[in-house]
């Protein structure tokens, strides 16, 4: 680390409270893709809390220790059997705890930039790491860097032991160890009787996979908010495209609701927009009022999974405006890749905790003029329809799949033209309370990241809002930021 930016006060080795009562489990056919991917980083920022930082740490390295006592494997270490076999050997090893300062940043000098301040990048253990280094390396790494008038807390996982559900029950856990609380609230679920696992052996080239990116493009790195409003916008546009008048003019209305909600909030009983007391916007009012479900093909009843979802519109209108920002020829294809949990899409399910990676990438492919010159609804509905169709059969075609040709997974952007959406806006970030309060902001740190790597996170403010972490080519973000059509839905930055 630069000690011009960030200070390193001490490091040590954190061990879980209690000794590990599992002995081993084997990576999967969805953890081990994961082996060329760097380790996760996601982080939290918090106001400084009423506490002496010398206690404070003693604190949360004790927390992390019970936490840990939960979650043995991320305190393990990676060993490949005689067979070939990679398997995370539970021998309580312990994960990095980090103590750094970098008390010349104030909170609102790091929020208040329109590109993410490049300072979160030194908030984060084990930068530029493969997941492959867990034989040698810890799985795991909390750091706490003291800001100003603040606090930032890192954590760094590796890739292969959990995706962003483990991740985020994981850490989740760790600030309610912290908070106080004496029993754990959901236990993980470490079954590996599953589809997932099969005895076919990754082959990786001697010291292990490569990196499947360059890691040393210049990026921009930009997090775009959107409130409730902006998404039902664009979700009654994906669903409601196109529409008639009675001269037979052709209206788009999601533009009119948009224009009709944005004309005046006092429309509907009350200064404020609210609906008798009741939180319904406008917008909110008007979609009720105007929305129908969409029928099913054979039978003509309305049928929700037939709906476009709010997520997908916004990946959609993402798709096309990163698109057209890139210029590229009509002729070029274009994919848009989404990382599904698969933990509910198989029958029987995966417990909801299930711990480790039960994921798979979706890709969407079309040409770069079908997806400019036809309208939002469609190419929302080439998304919706690849996710919907995302069931158990698809979901075991592909671990047959993969078994037929064991690889690791090539994260990056090998054409120009692909986007992937990694995160959630699902996933409880916000719950991240340590006892002082909900998290300011969600940050993640330099890992995984290329031109087109977007992750969705939720908005802090919860009710629908979204965040997206988009990390495009400098040319091409500044070709979004001129996108109208883009732009209009965009509340702010966070």
């Amino acid at each position: 680390m630069p000690s011009s930016s960030v200070t390193l006060v001490s490091k040590c080795t954190v061990y879980p409270e209690h000794k590990s009562t599992i002995k081993s489990l084997k990576l999967s056919v969805s953890d081990l893709p994961m082996l060329s991917c760097q380790y996760i980083q996601k982080g939290v920022l918090h106001t400084r809390p009423p506490l002496p930082i010398d206690s404070l740490i003693s604190l949360l390295k004790q927390s992390l220790s019970t936490a840990l006592t939960h979650f043995p494997p991320l305190a393990g270490r990676f060993e490949t059997d005689a067979d070939g076999h990679v398997h995370i050997i539970c021998n309580d090893a312990g994960v990095e705890f980090i103590h750094a300062k970098a008390k010349h940043f104030l909170i609102r000098d790091l929020l208040s930039p329109v590109d993410v301040h490049n300072c979160f990048k030194q908030f984060f253990a084990f930068d530029g790491l493969l997941s492959y280094a867990g034989h040698f390396k810890p799985l795991a790494a909390v750091q706490i860097t003291e800001l100003a008038d603040g606090l930032f807390i890192g954590c760094t996982v590796n890739h292969s032991v959990t995706d962003g559900t483990s991740f985020w029950h994981f850490f989740n856990t760790f600030a309610e160890m912290t908070k106080g609380a004496k029993k754990i609230s959901r236990s993980p679920d470490f079954n590996r009787d599953n589809v997932f696992n099969s005895p076919v052996v990754l082959r990786v080239p001697e010291g292990g996979p490569r990196l499947t990116f360059s890691g040393d493009e210049p990026l921009r790195e930009r997090i775009f908010r959107f409130h409730r409003e902006a998404i039902l916008k664009l979700k009654y546009r994906a669903n409601n495209q196109i529409q008639k008048s009675t001269n037979g003019q052709v209206l788009d209305m999601g533009e009119i609701l948009g224009k009709r909600s944005n004309d005046s909030w006092k429309t509907i009983n009350g200064e404020n927009g609210m609906d008798n007391g009741k939180k319904t916007s406008v917008l909110g009012k008007l979609l009720k009022n105007n929305v129908s479900k969409p029928l099913d093909s054979e039978t003509g009843i309305p049928n929700s999974t037939a709906e476009i979802s709010s997520f997908q519109s916004l990946s959609a209108q993402l798709w096309r405006s990163v698109t057209r920002a890139r210029k590229l020829p009509s002729s070029r294809t274009t994919t848009f890749r989404m990382a599904v949990n698969c933990r509910h899409r198989l029958e029987p399910k995966l417990e909801a905790h299930y711990f480790g990676n039960a994921i798979q990438s979706i890709p969407t492919v079309a040409s770069v003029g079908e997806l400019l010159s036809r309208d939002l609804r469609w190419c929302a509905d080439l998304l919706h329809k690849n996710v919907v169709a995302h069931d158990d059969a698809t979901v075991q075609r592909g671990v047959r799949d993969w078994e037929s040709n064991p690889r690791c997974f090539p994260l990056g952007n090998f054409d120009g033209a692909m986007i992937t959406m990694g995160s959630s806006p699902r996933f409880p970030m916000y719950d991240n309370d340590f006892g002082w309060g909900r998290p300011l902001a969600v940050r993640s740190g330099k890992a995984n990241k290329f031109d087109g790597k977007i992750s969705a996170f939720p908005g802090r403010d919860g009710a629908g809002t979204v965040d997206l972490e988009v990390c495009l080519a400098p040319e091409t973000m500044a070709g979004l930021e001129s996108d109208p059509e883009f732009m209009q839905y965009v509340s702010g930055m966070v």
